[in-house]
């Protein structure tokens, strides 16, 4: 099997493994408890606190341990609902995760601004009146297209008007450069982007911040229920090596690959031809047949593939990140998003340059015998 869909998910890191196994093992009392063995598994996730901490820069005492970026988002959403008052305009990007769209017409419904785009599909920096707002919310990376948002700039231009900005950073965490994020004043991530696992993460708030779950004391009061020391453990591991993974550029082979399919099949469109982008994300539109057939033909030989979001699968019509894109309901039906992994090799994209053109010639004989069949009757 050859897996092409890490923006989905990525596979466990065999060192967060092992430390998920050995805290499991050997530190799994509760860190809450009172005696001394407890207080020992505590002074491990506040030690992961910090180094997690470290790598963002910012204060340990921002740092909140949760299920993961669905989970942050909401909590964010939920807080500034709590905190602002009824004329209060929240701006959020057409595009963004369903984690931020969901919870952001539950907490403020008519009260929403929709930013512009530009003409690549990112978040148009120029079009956004700072002003009518009492907050922001933008993703670092697309989840479907691997196109990057101009993050860093929105937040330095939310720092000087004085309202707070929230960056969903589930894709970029893991990819890119850490660099900068910290001075977003939420952020948002989540361990099974980045080689740790699943239902851990994480959120990074201001210390004043009210909401999350109610209960007990933990986290500082602000998310209750007893902290996965293992997973949290794991994903700080994992972190730690993607960041010393992402020295290696692999931009070349998403690039190669993408000349030898256009080359082959030269009516394949890049809707992100050349918007900056996430090294491994490419969302192309095929010339022929729908994205669940590619995607099952693909399967086929070996290859998981897959359309746009996980999180989406299942809902009838276009991705609404391409529809908010401008891109017509035939073309995005046409679209596969490829997502490789720093395991990935060039070996692995060729091969999968050649599937996709047996499956073409597959997926083509079979329409053929179809119309054939069709034409005898």
């Amino acid at each position: 099997m050859r897996f092409f869909d890490h923006n989905a998910t990525t596979p466990l890191f065999p060192v967060a493994r092992d430390v998920w196994l050995d805290v499991n093992e050997s530190h799994w009392l509760n860190p809450s408890s009172s005696y001394r063995s407890g207080a020992a598994v505590h002074a491990r996730l506040e030690d992961a606190r910090r180094r997690l901490a470290g790598l963002l820069e910012v204060d340990p005492d921002r740092v909140i341990f949760n299920s993961g970026a669905t989970e942050g988002n909401n909590t964010v959403f939920a807080h500034w609902a709590h905190v602002f008052t009824q004329n209060a305009f929240v701006g959020i990007s057409p595009t963004e995760h369903p984690s931020v769209i969901e919870a952001a017409k539950f907490y403020f419904r008519e009260r929403l601004v929709w930013l512009a785009l530009d003409r690549h599909g990112a978040v148009d920096l120029s079009a956004v009146n700072f002003e009518e707002l009492s907050a922001l919310s933008v993703m670092a990376a697309n989840n479907e297209t691997g196109l990057l948002n101009p993050w860093s700039e929105l937040a330095e231009a939310c720092r000087a008007n004085g309202i707070p900005f929230h960056c969903d950073a589930s894709q970029w965490i893991g990819k890119m450069s850490l660099n900068g994020l910290g001075k977003c004043d939420f952020l948002t991530g989540c361990a099974h982007k980045f080689g740790g696992p699943k239902g851990t993460g994480f959120l990074v708030a201001p210390e004043s911040m009210s909401g999350g779950l109610r209960g007990g004391a933990q986290e500082h009061g602000r998310r209750a229920g007893t902290e996965d020391v293992a997973g949290i453990l794991a994903m700080i591991t994992a972190l730690e090596l993607a960041e010393e993974k992402r020295i290696v550029c692999m931009e070349d082979l998403k690039q190669a690959f993408w000349t030898k399919l256009k080359q082959a099949l030269p009516d394949t469109a890049n809707n992100a031809p050349v918007a900056p982008s996430l090294w491994n994300t490419l969302s192309v539109v095929l010339p022929e047949f729908t994205s669940p057939r590619w995607i099952r033909a693909l399967e086929k030989r070996g290859f998981y593939i897959s359309a746009g979001s996980a999180c989406s699968t299942g809902k009838s019509g276009p991705s609404h990140v391409l529809a908010a894109m401008q891109l017509e309901p035939s073309r995005a039906g046409r679209t596969l998003r490829i997502s490789s992994g720093w395991e990935t090799s060039q070996q692995d994209w060729d091969d999968l340059l050649a599937a996709i053109l047996e499956s073409y010639d597959m997926l083509r004989s079979e329409a053929k015998g179809s119309s054939s069949q069709v034409i005898s009757i």
